[in-house]
């Protein structure tokens, strides 16, 4: 790969030999061992920064690239992981996130959980380490980027698993048992203001990838937006304070080119990204999204290393939400024929009976040249293996996502995107949101202005009013594949809704089950109710 985010590719030296990569919460007995020394002690930012490598490589690794992502968002009205012909059934770990029958044995949710405690425990090591380290500005900093990476983290699986236990030091055992929702919010909320005013408010290169005190603003924002349903208290008007501690500091916007923001050449210079991962398809090789949504017929046109699988597909309900012909969000999905970009049609040379399984003529064998065209309806043919069949046609199944796009210039299916998991277009539809259900309105703003302004730049017409309902559809067109829908389903209590051949109505489903290996290993842990 020719092209390299040097800017933030974190050097794992420092601490390379002392790091110990840990798969669970349950796991957190291990000895550290150190080589830092008084003769190398990190004094400079750039080595704390270093330092620090371990951290964010955990934290990139698979379930952002991969498990985060899907079940996000394959447990919504988004989209579908479908089996055809039985390939990716997959013992139905991806089935069982759309229809919500998820299990405490999917290895999704295993993968998820592991994430999320092997970056809480990476950061209790480093920490450890960090404690003989002579005090100084950088090291302060330094640790109010851990901790808020590690608040972030406590966040991601309170937001998945609801109740988990809290660990804040490297080896200890001794407090491993499931806490309640309540007092992980807490903890991540105290931790979070408490960090604040030791993290950078410089935005840029230099702290691009890491926490600032805009990311600590913005997972508070979300935590309180969300509160009602985490703790049974609304906290809105926090919610727009914190919106607003970002949009006063005056360091964010929402960039022109909204398609472009999700290329392989995103990076530090999206001033929509609050908080990105760093990706780029060599050293960070984890993000592969284009592997699911799209057709393998679509490796020429895009110039792939590989040929994409393409099992993930858009519901039709939910591709209605893109009603403006003008909005230039629309063009992030493919629809319809398709065509190379010199406007030749994309076909494929198949059998009458390859393109359609129900073909009843008398050439099953004969040859026809079929053009590329994605189809808005799913239709499960084997709806109890989740199956459509695996005829062209049924690959050619429900429109596909192409946000994240296809990068060409990567070895393999890892892509060089980077991923953002806070936009400032998403602080501004909090904000509204927040106001629409009982906050007080600030700085003269309005849902209706907040809307418009995530509108304007998507080209879409303005909003003559806005209510819950199409707010949460403008969600919809803004945040499309991006992992928020589950949470805003759930915040908007529609997770139990009907879509696809989905029929569970379950609200114990809301929060996932306890990973049975995670149980396996640590007797303190309670299952969550329902499973």
């Amino acid at each position: 790969m020719k092209r390299f985010k040097l800017y933030i590719f974190l050097s794992l030296v420092a601490l390379s030999t002392a790091a110990v990569y840990l798969s669970g919460c349950t796991k957190l007995n291990v000895t550290p061992v150190s080589t830092l020394t008084p003769a190398n002690f990190p004094t400079t930012p750039a080595q704390f920064v270093a330092a620090t490598g371990p951290i964010y490589t955990a934290f990139a690794a698979d379930a952002p690239g991969r498990q985060w992502w899907l079940v996000e968002n394959l447990s919504t009205d988004m989209e579908t992981l479908v089996a055809r012909g039985g390939n990716w059934y997959d013992g139905a770990i991806y089935s069982q996130l759309s229809l919500h029958t998820y299990t405490a044995d999917n290895g999704n949710l295993e993968t998820l959980w592991s994430w999320g405690f092997t970056t809480i425990s990476t950061c209790n090591q480093v920490l450890s380490l960090f404690n003989s380290v002579p005090a100084s500005a950088s090291k302060t900093q330094t640790i109010a980027e851990i901790k808020t990476m590690r608040a972030l983290s406590y966040y991601f699986m309170m937001d998945n698993f609801g109740n988990v236990p809290i660990s804040t030091t490297f080896g200890d055992t001794t407090n491993l048992g499931t806490q309640s929702r309540a007092k992980i919010f807490a903890f991540i909320e105290s931790e979070l203001l408490a960090q604040i005013p030791n993290l950078s408010s410089t935005v840029g290169i230099s702290t691009y990838g890491r926490p600032t005190k805009y990311l600590a603003y913005a997972i508070l924002a979300k935590m309180y937006l969300n509160a009602q349903y985490y703790i049974g208290t609304s906290r809105y008007q926090d919610c727009v304070t914190m919106c607003d501690n970002i949009i006063q500091g005056a360091q964010y916007g929402l960039d022109a080119d909204y398609l472009g923001m999700f290329k392989p050449s995103n990076g530090p210079q999206i001033k929509d990204f609050i908080f990105a991962i760093p990706y780029d398809g060599v050293h960070a090789p984890y993000m592969y999204y284009a592997r699911w949504t799209l057709h393998p017929a679509l490796q020429k046109k895009y110039d792939m290393p590989y040929a994409p699988d393409g099992p993930v597909y858009t519901y039709p309900q939910y591709y209605a939400y893109f009603n403006d012909p003008n909005d230039i969000r629309n063009a992030q999905y493919l629809t319809g024929k398709q065509y190379y970009n010199d406007g030749t049609p994309i076909t494929i040379t198949t059998t009458n009976i390859g393109l359609d399984a129900s073909y009843t003529g008398s050439d099953p064998s004969g040859t026809v040249v079929h053009q590329l065209e994605f189809t808005p309806n799913i239709v499960f043919r084997q709806p109890s293996l989740y199956d459509v069949g695996n005829d062209e046609l049924a690959n050619e199944e429900g429109y596909r996502n192409n946000k994240f796009y296809p990068d060409s210039l990567a070895p393999t299916r890892a892509q060089g995107n980077d991923v953002p998991l806070f936009r400032y277009a998403d602080v501004l539809l909090e904000k509204g949101e927040a106001i629409l259900r009982g906050a007080t309105a600030t700085n003269g703003d309005s849902p209706l202005s907040l809307v418009n302004q995530v509108r304007s730049r998507a080209k879409a017409a303005a909003f003559t009013s806005v209510t819950l309902t199409t707010l949460l559809e403008e969600r919809a067109r803004e945040f499309a594949d991006e992992g928020w829908r589950r949470n805003d389903l759930i915040r908007y209590g529609m997770y139990e809704n009907a879509w696809g051949i989905k029929t569970d109505a379950d609200p114990n489903h809301r929060i996932f089950p306890v990973p049975t290996p995670e149980l396996q290993l640590n007797s303190k842990l309670v299952q969550n109710p329902g499973y």
